[in-house]
């Protein structure tokens, strides 16, 4: 992670996953969201927010602006795991749908 090795990223990575599920209206139980605001700045929230709402709104100067110090596989890492967070929130949502509907 930037230029730390052996570094664990779970927590960070929950964070991230548990802040996109928030913005969609899914919140856990298990989950302290304090972690949300000690691990995400705001402006990395922002950024968040853009490629998970509107991501073509997203431009190149945005993605080189965030998280400076890290390496481009990681950045690419992140933005899938955004990606990832939104489209299984999403699926949450048809399938309660579709649960509502066949009872």
């Amino acid at each position: 992670m930037a230029t730390h090795k052996d570094v664990d990223t779970s927590m960070l990575r929950r964070a991230i996953w548990n802040y996109i599920h928030c913005m969609f209206g899914i919140r856990y139980d298990d989950y302290d969201y304090g972690e949300i605001n000690q691990l995400l700045d705001r402006s990395f929230k922002v950024y968040i927010k853009t490629i998970v709402c509107t991501p073509e709104k997203v431009t190149k100067r945005m993605y080189d602006s965030f998280w400076r110090q890290f390496k481009h596989s990681e950045k690419v890492h992140v933005n899938l795991l955004l990606i990832e967070a939104r489209m299984q929130a999403e699926l949450l949502y048809a399938l309660r749908a579709i649960t509502r509907y066949m009872t």
